[in-house]
């Protein structure tokens, strides 16, 4: 396991996290006294944003809202999307909602007032600043978002996912309001869980882990852990999503400094030529990529199996061995699939997968044991059950 001592994490400029803050919130923004906000989230959360949206407006702030991001969002959908809010030019951009709502939010406020074109600043670091607040309010708990460097679109040039990496896509201000997540369905609870369960658990045991981030991400995967199928079945059990949000908001204080590795980078290609939601690609990866990794991280994985609840054993291997397995008895009880079998992703695919894997060489690196194309191969075959 290499280890590095160069940390570098940017935290948001102020985080909030309890339950009923979103009642708070009108007030923060009218303490920044701006005179416009743009509002990006979706179409079910009208309802529960619409005291907030009349606070704002009550108080002299004019107010646009946007929900046509339903799914992973492409180039296109964020050029369509900037010329209204071009026009608009808000003082401060507003995402509420999942992550595909957030990274979108993050990348509108990085993109007005910017001479820069969206196409120059993919990739990590390129991003020259942002003139915009930027205020996030996760609706699930998975991408961790809010507070990561990190947005994601898919580029309708070649169907790929491409990242903006950069410290300016960092929110000002963060409020995590875990009631906002009790009318999540159990699909959608389940798979952005499992997400932020792999954000834990791909930090902590990835090639350039910290000590620093290895807290986070140890007590984020003991939190996810306890008590996602609780949160599945029992939507309305606040304790339960209360656990799982701060799971998830710590895994996302992980992706800037350390990052995702193999199950991301795999699961990539699931979304883009199959739409499988992004959450759902990654835990119908997990097991599979952690039983090729265990044998280059066997210490590290032994002890994710104890932060799922598994007991120690007297050697590391069989410890590391009951993860995988607590690690499908969660994903089991939570109603997700487990193989690629079950949603009808064909294995006359799998070559094209791995070949388009291999080029999200950006988290590949990041993998305690390096995965070649044949090793791709394999995993994805492992997955087809």
């Amino acid at each position: 396991m290499e280890l590095t001592n160069n940390l570098k994490i940017f935290f948001p400029g102020k985080l909030v996290f309890a339950n009923g803050s979103l009642e708070q919130l009108a007030a923060e923004v009218q303490g920044l006294q701006l005179s416009k906000a743009f509002i990006a989230t979706i179409e079910p959360l009208q309802n529960a944003i619409a005291g907030f949206v009349k606070q704002l407006e009550d108080a002299g702030i004019a107010v646009q809202t946007d929900t046509s991001i339903v799914q992973e969002p492409t180039f296109s959908d964020f050029e369509k999307l900037m010329q209204p809010v071009q026009e608009f030019n808000p003082d401060v951009v507003i995402g509420i909602g999942g992550g595909s709502v957030l990274d979108i939010a993050k990348l509108v406020a990085a993109q007005l007032d910017n001479e820069q074109q969206l196409r120059e600043y993919v990739g990590i670091g390129l991003l020259k600043g942002r003139k915009k607040k930027l205020i996030c309010v996760p609706a699930t708990s998975g991408t961790g978002s809010e507070a990561s460097p990190n947005a994601i679109l898919v580029d309708d040039a070649d169907n790929q996912k491409k990242g903006i990496i950069s410290p300016f896509l960092v929110p000002d201000i963060v409020y995590v309001d875990p009631l906002l997540t009790i009318s999540v369905p159990p699909a959608i609870t389940a798979a952005t869980g499992i997400d932020a369960l792999t954000h834990c658990m791909e930090a902590y045991t990835n090639k350039f882990a910290q000590p620093f981030i290895d807290m986070m991400a140890y007590e984020g995967m003991r939190l996810i852990g306890a008590h996602i199928e609780t949160a599945v079945k029992q939507g309305d059990n606040v304790e339960a999503r209360e656990k799982v949000a701060m799971g998830s908001l710590l895994g996302g204080f992980c992706l800037g400094p350390v990052n995702t590795a193999g199950v991301h980078a795999l699961s990539y290609p699931l979304g883009s030529m199959f739409h499988l939601a992004h959450g759902l690609s990654n835990a119908l990866l997990l097991p599979y990529v952690m039983e090729y990794n265990i044998p280059s991280a066997t210490k590290k994985y032994a002890e994710v199996a104890v932060a799922l609840g598994c007991d120690k054993q007297a050697d590391d291997a069989v410890t590391a061995a009951a993860g995988v397995e607590r690690v499908k008895s969660i994903i089991k009880a939570c109603g997700i699939p487990l193989t690629l079998k079950e949603v009808n992703v064909p294995g006359e695919a799998i070559p094209q997968m791995a070949t388009d894997a291999m080029k999200v060489q950006r988290l590949l690196k990041n993998n305690p044991r390096e995965i070649s194309e044949q090793d791709a191969i394999a995993i994805y075959k492992a997955a087809m059950g």
